[in-house]
């Protein structure tokens, strides 16, 4: 009898052992399958895309194979193969021949609990070694981002990996034919879409900009006037909300590709978010990753950006880009040359890219948050007193140049079109069938809990920190809990007394709304008033 069972007597009975040898086991090519079986249990943590396995750090695999914390792991269970992070567990709370499961791994595994899963070493993953190549200056080539793409959307790359990768892309390390490669390989992942219509219109903002929901109107302007807009977007990456976000307090927004289709086909139109679809899966991951880091590369954010636009399958694209000293892009001439380089690669892709370079020192709209923001849209679209002028104009200003690109309204007659279109109802009215067709229109509801952050001093508002006061929205609660955000209400140039409102805190605990005002309390130049 080995050493191991001589001293753990207590591991020698297995009681639940599976009847099949696994010895007798083989792969679906039909090689034999190594590794050991253990039952499957929930664990009920909540580790978002990445499968998470657990193991007793005393169990018998663990010492055998050499299983420790981090180590990768392959799991099968019938014909579904996932790759797992591993955490050793001290106790007895998991059983000597159990695995536990994070909720990612239980449903990609798609294992009920007790159910015997194998486990075994995880084979290395080669293309690794373009990632550390690039570290050390080595140029990726096509062939080595279709592998390291590949292995991403796969599962193979832990978070960890997936970081070393998006670091190895930052500071502005790709050139263009490597942006260009990293998009085709994003794409490749995922599904696409082709549509009937010679012009198919998209529109995206790099972000950075607090509010600036200006697509749900977009696409119910320019849709209502009979162009094909199969709008997908994401989820916040590091802002308080994405359009997905926004939109899915009005309507359901987890459509599959086919769903997605048949809203176009019917309405003409979606927002929609685009992981659910299935397209460029890979940039839907590398995002999960970019969210904690708090990092978005220009190189990435192109590929992000077009890989998107060819997978829903457009021909042309508006690209939103607010300048700003707290926006993403800080100066007209670095805008100037991020359009011209993002235009060269869509060109190079077969995609026609035009740009919208605007305003990015203060928010656009009020409502910061996924719910607050919908307010804004429905004001707009409702054409309500209290809706945002900022917002209306710059959606109005977007949607013109789109119907002028897709041949709705003759060159410098959009923005009137789009204005008659938005005043005599016509776009609430197509807003309505766009919910409808995506499972229902409902109402946002904000925080139950709020508190204002007055200014200190009467005068006049100077600037605005945009991104504090996205930090002061994010602390709130936004974008996990929908209610919660900031309602911006001193823009700049406005003229505030001594205890007027600059921004209000909108909650869903007490606790949630005193963790934000205390933060915006220690930074007061948030919102900077200039004295009198």
């Amino acid at each position: 009898m080995p050493d191991d069972f001589e001293r753990t007597p207590d591991i020698a009975v297995h009681a639940h052992r599976p009847a099949d040898d696994d010895r007798d086991a083989a792969s679906k090519d039909g090689a034999p399958l190594t590794g050991r079986r253990l039952r499957a249990r929930r664990m009920q943590v909540d580790t978002l895309r990445e499968a998470v396995a657990y193991l007793r750090r005393d169990s018998l695999i663990c010492r055998s194979e050499g299983f420790a914390a981090q180590t990768r792991l392959q799991l099968d269970f019938r014909d579904v193969t996932v790759v797992a992070t591993l955490q050793t567990v001290i106790g007895d709370w998991l059983e000597l021949d159990e695995i536990g499961l994070s909720e990612a791994a239980l449903l990609a595994l798609e294992v009920d609990e007790g159910e015997w899963v194998r486990v075994r070493h995880m084979p290395p993953v080669e293309s690794f070694r373009h990632v550390r190549g690039r570290m050390f200056g080595e140029a990726f080539t096509p062939a080595a981002l279709d592998e390291v793409i590949g292995d991403i959307a796969a599962g193979r790359y832990s978070s960890i990996h997936i970081s070393a990768f998006l670091t190895a892309c930052t500071g502005n390390r790709l050139d263009d034919d490597e942006i260009i490669a990293l998009t085709r390989a994003m794409v490749s992942t995922g599904k696409t879409l082709q549509w009937q219509a010679d012009t198919v219109i998209d529109k995206h903002s790099i972000g950075g900009l607090p509010g600036n929901r200006t697509t749900p109107i977009v696409v119910a302007i320019v849709t209502s006037q009979g162009l094909v807009m199969p709008k997908t977007s994401s989820r916040a990456i590091t802002s308080p909300a994405g359009t997905a976000d926004t939109m899915e307090t009005l309507a359901p927004v987890d459509l599959s590709a086919e769903d997605m289709r048949q809203v176009v086909d019917k309405v003409g139109g979606c927002v929609v978010f685009g992981g659910a679809a299935g397209l460029s899966p890979a940039d839907d991951i590398l995002i999960q990753v970019e969210r904690p880091l708090d990092l978005d590369s220009e190189a990435q954010m192109m590929a992000s950006i077009l890989s998107k636009k060819l997978a829903v399958g457009a021909t042309h694209a508006l690209i939103d880009i607010p300048v700003g000293e707290t926006a993403k892009i800080r100066t007209r001439y670095a805008s100037a040359l991020f359009s011209e380089r993002l235009r060269a690669i869509g060109r190079a892709l077969g995609l026609e890219i035009d740009t919208y370079v605007c305003q990015g020192e203060q928010p656009v709209g009020r409502g910061i948050g996924p719910s607050l923001e919908a307010r804004d849209v429905l004001a707009v679209l409702q054409n309500l007193s209290r809706a945002p002028v900022d917002l209306m104009n710059k959606s109005l200003e977007i949607s013109g140049r789109l119907l002028e690109i897709g041949g709705k309204a003759l060159p410098g007659d959009g923005l009137a079109s789009a204005r008659r279109t938005l005043t005599s109802g016509l776009a609430w009215q197509q807003f309505q069938r766009i919910c409808e067709a995506q499972g229902g229109m409902r109402e946002p509801v904000v925080g139950r809990h709020s508190r204002p952050v007055t200014a200190r001093h009467s005068g006049t508002v100077a600037a605005v920190d945009n991104r504090h006061l996205s930090r002061v929205a994010k602390l709130a609660g936004a974008p996990t809990a929908a209610r919660a955000g900031v309602v911006y209400e001193a823009p700049i140039g406005a003229m505030v007394s001594t205890g007027q409102p600059l921004f209000t805190i909108y909650a869903e605990s007490r606790g949630e709304l005193e963790y934000a005002f205390e933060y915006a309390c220690r930074f007061p130049g948030i919102v900077a008033v200039r004295e009198s």
